[in-house]
């Protein structure tokens, strides 16, 4: 099951410190990657902002439902590495935001 079938997406925004991006994304690459693929699966994708807030560094994953989403994300804290991420990027990541929105399926696009 791909994330095209899965109508539940985890929208995370991290704001990064000023200038300390590129650190950020090396931290994250190195220790939370192996990590969230083993616990979360394979992301839809990573994005950094262009226009707007500035220095922040989105995420998204998708669930089928709410129960994978919980079940997902005490996978990915209970695992004894993710402290070591957690410690190694805590200086460089000033706010968090976690939305979890769901698919909708409009009439007209589903013609196409």
């Amino acid at each position: 099951m791909n994330y095209l079938d899965k109508p539940l997406i985890d929208h995370r925004i991290y704001t990064i410190a000023l200038r300390k991006m590129p650190e950020f994304l090396e931290v994250f690459d190195r220790l939370a990657m192996p990590i969230l693929l083993e616990t979360l699966g394979h992301p839809v994708g990573f994005y950094v902002s262009q226009v707007g807030p500035l220095n922040q560094f989105v995420h998204l994953w998708a669930y089928q439902d709410l129960a994978e989403y919980e079940r997902r994300c005490l996978a990915r804290d209970a695992h004894p590495d993710f402290p070591s991420y957690l410690s190694a990027s805590g200086h460089l990541i000033t706010a968090q935001e976690t939305r979890l929105i769901r698919r909708v399926d409009l009439p007209s696009l589903l013609c196409r």
